[in-house]
Formats: C-alpha cells, sequence, structure tokens
C-alpha cells in the first residue's frame, strides 16, 4: 500500500481537491489528503499525505507558510483577487517607496479580517456561499503573524512583487487588499505562488505530469517520518513494550523528556509519543492497524 508524502507543485486552475482526486487514481489509494488549501489560481507547494501518512496532516497545517505574491494597485475585486468581479479602478500614484513605506505596518503580529469569499463557517454557512447569494456579514478580527514582507520587484506600474512568510491562517489576497487600502488607492491580488508550506519547499515538489509518468509512482513518496526528523529516536525492544504502545498504553521507560518518533525492533515507524517523567504516551500513531 502506498504511505508516505508527497509534494506537488499544484497547477493553475486547479483545486487542492482536483489534486487529490488526480492522485487517488494514480496512487490507487483512496486515504489521501492535503495540508493548506491553494486558491485555484494559486501555483506550488501542496503538501499531499497519502496512506497512513494522513495522520500526520494537523502537524503539517500548523507550520509557516512562503508566498511569491503579485500586488495590483488600483483595482477592488469582491474576491480580493483577479478572478473577482472589479468593484472599483483607480489611477496609481503610489510609488515604489511609498509600499515600501505602507509594508511596515503589515510586519508581525496584526489583525485580518477574513474575507467574505473564504471557506469560514457563519451558523453552519461558508462565507462563500452567502457571498455568492450578495450578502456580507460582519467578520471579526484574526490574529496572525506576517513573519517577512519584502518587496522584491515592481514589474510594471501596478504590479509589485511580494515575498511573504506568514504563520497559518493568513489570506494573501486579504493582505494585498488592505494594503491597497493604506496607499489609498485599492489593491487586488493578480499571481500567487507557494515556495515553502509544512516544512517543504519548491526544490522537493514534482508535478502531476511526472507523477502520472513515473514507472512506480510510490517511489516519489516521502517516508512519513521524515516530516518528524527533528525529534531524536526510540528503539523499542520487541515484546510486551512495543505491545502495549500498539494497544494505546503508556510505558514506563528510562530517558530524557521530551517528544520522539518510536521505532518497533524491526524499525517500524509506530508513533510519535511524548516523554516525560518516566511515561511514555502516544501523540499519534502511524503504524497499519
Amino acid at each position: 500500500m502506498a504511505n508516505g508524502i508527497l509534494i506537488i507543485d499544484k497547477p493553475g486552475d486547479w483545486t487542492s481537491h482536483d489534486v487529490v482526486a488526480k492522485l487517488r487514481g494514480l496512487l490507487h489509494e483512496r486515504r489521501i489528503g492535503h495540508a493548506g488549501t491553494l486558491d485555484p489560481m494559486a501555483t506550488g507547494v501542496l503538501p499531499v499525505f497519502v496512506g497512513r501518512a494522513t495522520r500526520a496532516v494537523e502537524f503539517a497545517a500548523e507550520r509557516e507558510k512562503e508566498y511569491l505574491a503579485t500586488l495590483r494597485l488600483g483595482t477592488v475585486t469582491d474576491t480580493q483577487d483577479i478572478t473577482g468581479t472589479i468593484l472599483s479602478t483607480q489611477s496609481i500614484t503610489a510609488t515604489r517607496e511609498a509600499v515600501e513605506e505602507a509594508l511596515a505596518g503589515f510586519r508581525g503580529d496584526i489583525q485580518q479580517v477574513p474575507p467574505m469569499y473564504s471557506a469560514i463557517k457563519r451558523e453552519g454557512k461558508k462565507l462563500y456561499e452567502l457571498a455568492r447569494r450578495g450578502q456580507e456579514v460582519e467578520r471579526a478580527p484574526r490574529p496572525i503573524t506576517i513573519h517577512e514582507l519584502e518587496l522584491l520587484d515592481q514589474p510594471s506600474p501596478t504590479d509589485f512583487t511580494l515575498r511573504v512568510l506568514c504563520s497559518k491562517g493568513t489570506y494573501v489576497r486579504t493582505l494585498c487588499h488592505d494594503i491597497g487600502q493604506a496607499l489609498g488607492c485599492g489593491g487586488t491580488l493578480a499571481a500567487l505562488r507557494r515556495t515553502r508550506s509544512a516544512g517543504f519547499s519548491l526544490n522537493e515538489a514534482v508535478t502531476l505530469e511526472q507523477v502520472a509518468q513515473a514507472e512506480d509512482p510510490t517511489a516519489l513518496l516521502l517516508p512519513v517520518d521524515s516530516y518528524f526528523a527533528g525529534h531524536p529516536i526510540l528503539l523499542l525492544k520487541e515484546g510486551a513494550a512495543e505491545k502495549r504502545l500498539r494497544n494505546g498504553s503508556p510505558l514506563s521507560l528510562d530517558g530524557r523528556d521530551g517528544t520522539y518518533r518510536v521505532y518497533s525492533s524491526r524499525q517500524e515507524f509506530l508513533a510519535l509519543a511524548r516523554l516525560e517523567r518516566g511515561r511514555l504516551t502516544t501523540i499519534k500513531s502511524f503504524f497499519e492497524v
């Protein structure tokens, strides 16, 4: 069975769900999930977890992400990107220096109001469902962190290329919208490419075409334990200890407190576990039942 992590360079005009559906056919595995949804217009790093590796998705979702974004000034749309309906246009007077100054107000810990065109739910309804009916509801600001925000280039009088390193929950199109508001001319997201997510970069990514053309697509999978490579290894002796862990029971073990990758005596990755004051408890198991 296919088990592991596949880093896909998502093409434009595909939803993240489309990618998962395609890979289910190519890998002949139903248990596939992704970390960090990308809008259809966006391209780049989409970590995909296959088989029992899907149990690691929750850990991947917490990691920071990096994007290359094109901010287009002078245009405001209902979706906050160029796929939406244009609400207003305005002539551009902002210079590169003015944009640089505006970016300073968006670095660090900030509050961001989620867009109406998002999957956030309000009273059981997704906001984008309400938006498509012409409804707009009040949204509470959410705390996010923009770790790095850099102006890389100005390819045209209206377009500015930004590098954004941000926390989970950040809407880059809302960031572009808000920067445009701060400059007084409005702004929208014209292009987006994710260059890093869940600790993976574009250097590790493959295209769907490469997966389809591979003689053995499962050979492209990274082992799930590699995702936790920052944690030390704990090797269990064959017998009672492994049986207790597989049954979900805590173990009494000597060792330094911390989080460990736990392996069987046959070097099978069993679980991510926490050792505290001589007691080992499972955080998440990864063995086949």
